[in-house]
């Protein structure tokens, strides 16, 4: 029986897909409507998440990327509706500039906490690239029948991060912007202004009664949105908002720069 993947059910009709069992703790969304699903992001790549998906729902799916990094991309290639922005498009299309070597040292990186699913193999590991079946922009809204998602274009830790904003359930799926853990924004392709920026738009949303976010806990109190703007306007005070700034230590999160 494999059991990589540990499902959660939100509510009714939305569940997460979580990877406990490897160091990054990847979480992807399932929503389900009226018409057809949304999966946000695809994990890592190691199990078979198209298979948890239909034990969940017989929808049409559509999956949406919050970016392009190889985490949140592994299972594209088991679906064939896929959106992400446009920012990030030429990733998904091109590959990331980023050698396979590396990711591979991270996809097998240990510990594991739980086994192996057995049909993975690291040898035949690839990072999907494809082109995508639409560009997103900045406030489109994904209708996938009485559930309506937009998209908030939240630079920063990729050109093309987004954060997606359920308004009618109060849900917040935030990506690599908001999570407990070190927040990145330390790789030549990161811009530390534009992850400030990100968490300001944040946090003038009103009425977030849940973060769901793609790493470690589930749990987050929604305070830690004021928290990291704090925490980055204290940053940028001091004169450090800028790569190679540091690695700066706070209650429930870090920032690296």
């Amino acid at each position: 029986m494999n059991n990589w993947f540990s499902i959660e059910k939100i509510d009714e009709a939305t569940y997460s897909i979580s990877e406990y069992g490897h160091y990054e703790k990847m979480h992807s969304y399932l929503l389900i409507g009226k018409d057809k699903a949304a999966l946000i992001d695809t994990g890592l790549g190691i199990g078979d998440i198209r298979e948890e998906v239909r034990k969940l729902t017989s929808f049409p799916v559509v999956v949406i990327t919050t970016h392009a990094h190889w985490d949140h991309i592994g299972g594209h290639a088991l679906f064939e509706d896929i959106l992400i922005h446009e920012a990030d498009e030429d990733w998904l299309v091109n590959g990331l500039p980023l050698p396979i070597s590396i990711i591979k040292s991270n996809v097998i990186k240990e510990p594991f906490t739980r086994e192996l699913p057995k049909a993975f193999n690291i040898e035949n590991y690839k990072v999907y690239r494809g082109r995508p079946s639409m560009s997103l922009k900045d406030m489109d809204t994904i209708d996938i029948g009485s559930r309506k998602i937009t998209v908030l274009h939240t630079p920063g830790h990729s050109p093309g991060h987004i954060c997606l904003w359920e308004e009618d359930r109060g849900y917040l799926y935030s990506g690599d912007l908001i999570y407990e853990g070190t927040l990145y924004a330390n790789y030549p392709s990161t811009s530390p202004v534009d992850f400030k920026a990100s968490i300001d738009r944040i946090s003038k949303l009103e009425n977030i009664k849940r973060i769901l976010p793609a790493h470690n806990s589930l749990n987050i109190d929604i305070k830690i949105i004021e928290e990291m703007k704090k925490a980055f306007a204290s940053i940028e005070e001091d004169g450090l908002l800028k790569h190679g700034g540091g690695t700066f230590e706070f209650d429930n999160f870090a920032i690296r720069l």
